[in-house]
């Protein structure tokens, strides 16, 4: 599994919008006519790529030089208090990085859990022994991919940048997502360029410098109040500032993934790459 890259790359959360077919492999085409570097294969409402159909995803993909990630179910609760519902959110996670691997994929985005009214720091001890028994499983298995929980964009959701960075010191195999939209959601504020600096300083001081080569990002336009996220919004038509978001990460040199989720996959994910490149 490589562990750093060489520049910045930016691509999509899943196929733009209006291409046909509307499969992965159309959408890599896509990506790679105009220049993109990058997608997100969206497992979000269940995985349902076989073994055969990824083999044939990662052999357009490596073709086409665009790299992938994945993110797995939305319906993952590490938190959960039935039994039955930790294994499946367990094995949502282990399902979505098995495809993963085959895939060629490096990057398992997850949304790791819910407070469910608990004590934060009691939460965190829970989804860090579940998340610890997943990955424990991965290498059993060979399966060699990272697993990042994201900043999540709700207060009632289990992931701030606190939350995730000390999951990526306390458990192997694990690094972080950083949703800098959900980020902007959840504290009405990290919207300059030296908050974001700062957020960027602390992955470091947290993790190492290393970590700064295999970043992962999403990236997003996004409507919010009091409660956190609502709904993502494309990036001219939000107070998300973006620039100042990519000449932090220039500046501090930053290298990775940056994965736009805008409702404009497409156009965004261009307007953050022709932006950074004009920097």
């Amino acid at each position: 599994m490589a562990t750093a890259f060489d520049k910045l790359l930016f691509g999509t959360g899943g196929v733009p919008k209006g291409v046909t077919p509307p499969t992965t492999e159309a959408g890599i085409e896509r990506l790679r006519k105009v220049g993109l570097d990058a997608m997100e294969v969206e497992f979000v409402q269940g995985v349902r790529m076989k073994e055969p159909g990824a083999r044939v995803v990662a052999h357009v993909a490596a073709l086409a030089g665009i790299r992938l990630s994945v993110h797995a179910p939305y319906a993952v609760n590490l938190n959960a208090r039935e039994p039955e519902k930790v294994r499946a959110s367990q094995e949502r996670i282990l399902h979505s990085a098995s495809v993963a691997h085959i895939l060629g994929a490096e990057t398992v985005n997850f949304h790791p859990a819910f407070y469910m009214d608990g004590d934060p720091r009691q939460v965190y001890q829970v989804v860090r022994q579940r998340l610890e028994e997943i990955t424990h499983q991965l290498r059993e298995a060979g399966v060699t991919v990272w697993l990042r929980p994201e900043i999540m964009g709700k207060h009632s959701q289990f992931g701030t940048l606190e939350e995730v960075l000390n999951l990526a010191a306390d458990v192997q195999g694990v690094l972080p997502t950083l949703d800098v939209a959900h980020w902007h959601a959840r504290t009405g504020r990290q919207n300059t360029y030296q908050e974001f600096v700062d957020m960027l300083r602390q992955v470091e001081s947290r993790l190492g410098r290393a970590v700064l080569n295999n970043m992962h990002f999403h990236c997003s336009g996004i409507k919010y109040s009091k409660a956190g996220e609502l709904a993502h919004l494309n990036l001219q038509e939000s107070d998300f500032n973006y620039r100042d978001f990519l000449k932090a990460l220039k500046d501090t040199g930053v290298k990775g993934m940056v994965i736009c989720e805008s409702p404009d996959l497409e156009g965004d994910a261009r307007l953050l790459q022709r932006t950074y490149q004009e920097l």
